[in-house]
């Protein structure tokens, strides 16, 4: 079997040390592995596939002794910088930034909904933002029998999600002490404000939702709006999205559809109190779906209650799904 050389760019991050234990989960054919990170790591350790590793730091010469892939989780500078390099090398970069996202010649790829867009790439492939990478697993396939003719999306958003600084910020906001990270505190509040306020009135994580949702689905004209909140939930995202399809549906058929996908969970049975918390889902890969019920308010509606872990899924196992399928096309 052909084997590979991979390298993990942000080691030391929240996400780049979730990188590492999905790819001890996934045991792919990587010959050698080399992590990376910031001058400030540089030279310490980090127990990966049973040892420890060294942390390198990143340079503009790291990628010159040949990588097969690499997965950057170190941010949009970091990857606006060194992800070219790396392509220029003939490494294949999946990137967990929002760096090339709507950039038309990247392939913005979850591996569930799109793979073969990852299949065309020049070197980069991206990896969606995390609430929208729950939303099209649990989206696609229902909009490939019915079609989608508008979304609108309400999101709760773990604290997670805005890093370690936000995980400490639940923690300091909880035990009394000032806030720093969120613009009021994260303790006993659901701040309707991810990301920047653009001039429209949306935030920037809105209009990532929206705007990688239609580049995705290959829907440039759907019809979508989001409304994203942080909650004081340490881990995994929650979403309820509202779809209104072209064509009549089935509930029962909406629910087997989703039953018989890819990388959804179907934890839906209200009577008995089961449906997807974001305790369920954290540590785990999967995307969670319940509360599948009609929206009688429009002829075609339907409501569904997504839950999954946002460093998971989110980020860290949806890069490294990306590089297992490049791998299994490869070979």
């Amino acid at each position: 079997m052909k084997t590979y050389k991979l390298a993990v760019v942000g080691a030391t991050g929240l996400v780049g040390q979730t990188v590492l234990r999905v790819l001890e989960e996934f045991r792919l054919p990587i010959r050698e592995y080399k992590l990376f990170a910031s001058k400030r790591s540089a030279g310490t350790t980090t127990s990966f596939m049973g040892q420890e590793y060294v942390i390198n730091e990143l340079t503009d010469t790291s990628f010159d002794e040949g990588f097969d892939f690499a997965i950057f989780s170190a941010g949009a500078g970091v990857s606006t910088r060194f992800a070219p390099i790396a392509a220029s090398k003939s490494c294949i970069v999946v990137d967990n930034s929002s760096a090339f996202r709507m950039d038309p010649k990247v392939p913005l790829v979850v591996p569930e909904v799109n793979i073969e867009d990852a299949f065309c790439n020049s070197g980069i492939i991206a990896n969606p933002n995390c609430s929208t990478i729950q939303a099209v697993v649990a989206l696609k396939p229902i909009d490939r029998v019915f079609k989608i003719k508008r979304i609108v999306y309400s999101t709760y958003q773990a604290v997670s999600g805005a890093g370690q600084k936000g995980i400490l910020e639940l923690e300091n906001t909880s035990n009394g002490l000032p806030h720093s990270k969120f613009a009021h505190p994260i303790f006993n509040n659901c701040l309707p404000h991810i990301d920047v306020f653009t001039e429209n009135g949306y935030t920037k994580e809105e209009l990532k939702m929206i705007n990688e949702t239609r580049k995705i689905l290959h829907r440039p004209d759907l019809r979508i709006t989001a409304t994203t909140v942080r909650v004081p939930v340490l881990n995994s995202h929650s979403e309820s999205i509202n779809v209104e399809f072209e064509n009549p549906f089935c509930v029962k058929y909406v629910r087997m559809i989703l039953e018989k996908s890819p990388g959804v969970i179907v934890l839906d049975d209200p009577s008995k109190d089961v449906y997807p918390l974001a305790t369920i889902a954290t540590g785990h890969n999967e995307v969670y779906v319940g509360r599948i019920r009609r929206d009688y308010s429009v002829p075609n509606g339907l409501n569904l209650w997504v839950v999954a872990d946002n460093i998971r899924k989110g980020a860290a196992t949806n890069a490294v799904q990306i590089v297992s399928e490049l791998i299994k096309h490869d070979q």
